[in-house]
C-alpha cells in the first residue's frame, strides 16, 4: 500500500479520528527526527514509514477486536514504540512498553509526553527480567527474541486465554518447529498485511509442556 493510502486505511479499519490522524502525523515526526540521531528503522524504511511501520503495527490492533475495548497490553522489545506507540494511539487499553536500551527508552519517555499518552502508557526500561510478575491481557513482540526464548521470558506475565501477537519474518516455520516441543498451545500463523514474507502468530493458551 502506498504511503498515502495509510492514512484513509486507518480511518476506515479502526474508525480513527482526525484528532488521532494528527497525533500520528506527530509521532512520524518525532520517529524520523529520531532516527537521524540513533539506529531505530532501517533507512530503506524511511520512505514508506507509514506503511510498513505504522500500518504494520496497527494491523496487530485487529486481532483484539474480540476482547471489545478491555484488556491490559504488554509490548515487549518496545524499541521506538513500534508497535506499542502505535497502539497506545489507536486504543485506550492501558499499555506497557518494555524497552531496556537507555537511548530507546529515552526516545519512550518523550514520544508519550509530546503525545499525551501518560493516562494509559507505562515505559518499563528496564529488563524484562527486572520488572515484577503481573498478568497481562495481549503481549505482543515485534523482533525481540525467537519463540522458545521469549516464553521463557514472558510466560509469567501471561494467564490462560492471553492472546499472544508475534509479528515475524521467514524464520516462522523454524520457530514454531523448536518451540513445540517444550511450549503448547494453540498456534496460528496469519500473514502480515505489509510484507508478503512476513507472518503474525496469534497464539492462546500458551504453557510449558511437562518433562
Amino acid at each position: 500500500m502506498d504511503d498515502a493510502d495509510v492514512r484513509p486505511w486507518l480511518a476506515d479499519t479502526f474508525d480513527v479520528s482526525r484528532e488521532t490522524l494528527e497525533k500520528l502525523d506527530r509521532y512520524v515526526e518525532l520517529l524520523l527526527a529520531e532516527a537521524e540521531r540513533q539506529n531505530l528503522i532501517a533507512s530503506s524504511t524511511l520512505p514508506i514509514v507509514w506503511d510498513r511501520h505504522i500500518r504494520d503495527s496497527a494491523q496487530l490492533l485487529g486481532f483484539a477486536r474480540d476482547l471489545g475495548a478491555q484488556g491490559s497490553w504488554l509490548d515487549l522489545g518496545s524499541g521506538p514504540g513500534l508497535p506499542g506507540i502505535v497502539i497506545a494511539l489507536l486504543n485506550t487499553r492501558p499499555i506497557t512498553l518494555v524497552e531496556s536500551r537507555a537511548r530507546r527508552a529515552g526516545f519512550l519517555f518523550r514520544a508519550v509526553e509530546e503525545l499525551a499518552l501518560s493516562g494509559h502508557v507505562t515505559v518499563e526500561a528496564r529488563r524484562l527480567e527486572r520488572i515484577e510478575t503481573r498478568p497481562f491481557d495481549i503481549i505482543t513482540a515485534r523482533a525481540f527474541a525467537p519463540l522458545p526464548k521469549l516464553f521463557d521470558l514472558a510466560h509469567r506475565f501471561s494467564r490462560r486465554e492471553t492472546l499472544w501477537l508475534l509479528p515475524k519474518g521467514q524464520t516462522v516455520d523454524d520457530e514454531l518447529e523448536a518451540v513445540r516441543p517444550l511450549w503448547q498451545g494453540e498456534f496460528d500463523t496469519v500473514q502480515s498485511l505489509t510484507d508478503p514474507r512476513s507472518s503474525i502468530i496469534c497464539a492462546r493458551k500458551v504453557r510449558p509442556r511437562r518433562r
